[in-house]
């Protein structure tokens, strides 16, 4: 479809994992983009995230492949649930184990960005990724065509920019959804408190296996997110230390990711010690430990506002207990160039990508808010408060088989469905000038 608005380009608010697989992809269907950063420096920040199958497929149509992604990675082979005392409650192969075409990824969050923004730099050129620019509000122009976006630079400086279109992939305190929804509720915080951290260790079962351990307000969850070293047999070993408290006072830390003191937490998981892992050996071994609230905001109605959209964490902030919020953020970006390419460069598009995405992904929130798959925790704590010697005492295999499918196909990555979908853009596709 042709567009009469070409001359400017489609503003990027935020250069984390769903801005930059937009930029990527709006560079792939020849639309000229701009990212505007708010840090003056990225730098790989984070820990571990699990980037599922479906979001794998989108970033090999990127042309970043096995090779691209084995350089800040390693290909997921198993997911497992273990009861308290050690026990297994359910396993299952991952990505190619499982009979995906494509793999389940897990990587450092912050090492994945920057093979992002490179890739991006190298691609779209440097000056099309400006950093120390956050975007502060915006206003959609009277006619219809473009909007303005206001830019706040590390000075306090403020200027405008304008833009056939405005996609904020500003992240959870997205400055972009307060102006669209200046009245939405506070962020979300449901008493769950995560410590974060990575740590050399062995890695067991498959040695690719991502594992959650123990009860539903009570849990330790860990994943290599390296393969091992060839020398010493130790892999980088992602952690999450989680319990779940009283929240009817709020969150009271100021910090939403602070860096905190071993002995903030270790007494809640001392007695944590197996004879296939020492849970409070390895959350010893790490430099570094962060805490984090379990949140995420209540969902919206729409993202679009004429010619401006949400995408990613400013669209749809989520639990971390399904591994899709990068994910998802990836699998945006796709849907949205997909839009473009049917509609044009244009509101109609961004009116596309709501439709099809916002209220099924709203409802992923509200789900992953409900602990996702980590459901089955809750139903065996219900039934025998975490410790059994026989989980076929405690649950049907059939239970919990369905219970995962029902998650998959909600998360969009039901195997035989993703394996049978046509590419979400097809190669070599190009927006019509």
């Amino acid at each position: 479809m042709p567009d009469s608005n070409s001359g400017l380009p489609v503003l990027i608010s935020g250069g984390g994992i769903g801005g930059l697989s937009l930029a990527l992809t709006l560079h792939q269907i020849g639309v000229e983009c701009l990212v505007l950063e708010s840090v003056s420096a990225l730098k790989p920040l984070g820990v571990g995230i699990n980037l599922q199958p479906n979001a794998v497929r989108e970033l090999y149509d990127l042309g970043l492949d096995a090779v691209f992604l084995d350089k800040t990675g390693l290909q997921t082979r198993e997911w497992a649930l273990v009861g308290l005392n050690g026990n297994d409650i359910w396993s299952e192969p991952r990505g190619l184990d499982a009979g995906y075409k494509w793999p389940q990824y897990s990587v450092h969050r912050g090492e994945l960005q920057m093979l992002l923004y490179n890739k991006a730099c190298e691609r779209l050129g440097t000056d099309a990724i400006r950093l120390g620019q956050r975007v502060t509000g915006y206003r959609n122009h009277e006619d219809g065509r473009g909007v303005t976006a206001f830019v706040t630079n590390r000075n306090g400086e403020i200027s405008s920019v304008a833009g056939r279109l405005l996609i904020a992939a500003d992240g959870l305190h997205s400055a972009v959804r307060e102006r669209m929804y200046p009245d939405q509720p506070p962020i979300h915080w449901g008493g769950a408190i995560m410590w974060r951290g990575t740590s050399p260790g062995v890695p067991t079962r498959t040695e690719a296996s991502f594992v959650g351990l123990g009860m539903h307000d009570h849990r330790f969850v860990f994943y290599p997110i390296s393969p091992p070293d060839p020398e010493t047999g130790l892999a980088t070993i992602n952690w999450i230390a989680e319990i779940t408290m009283d929240n009817s006072e709020g969150w009271s830390n100021g910090d939403w990711n602070r860096q905190v003191a071993l002995e903030d937490f270790i007494h809640h998981f001392e007695d944590w010690n197996y004879d296939w892992l020492d849970v409070p050996a390895l959350i010893r071994k790490s430099d570094a430990i962060y805490e984090y609230p379990m949140i995420d905001r209540d969902p919206v109605p729409s993202w679009q506002d004429g010619n401006v959209a949400l995408l990613g964490d400013a669209a749809h902030v989520m639990y971390p207990v399904g591994s899709n919020g990068a994910s998802q953020a990836i699998i945006d970006a796709r849907v949205l160039g997909a839009a473009m390419l049917e509609h044009g460069v244009n509101a109609e598009a961004l009116a596309a990508y709501d439709r099809k995405l916002c209220a099924e992904v709203s409802s992923l929130v509200l789900r992953n808010r409900g602990s996702g798959p980590f459901g089955i925790l809750n139903i065996v704590e219900e039934r025998c408060g975490g410790v059994f010697d026989d989980i076929n005492d405690v649950i049907d295999k059939s239970e919990i088989d369905d219970f995962m499918a029902r998650y998959k196909a909600a998360a969009g990555f039901a195997i035989e469905s993703l394996n049978k979908a046509p590419p979400t853009i097809a190669p070599g596709s190009r927006v019509r000038k």
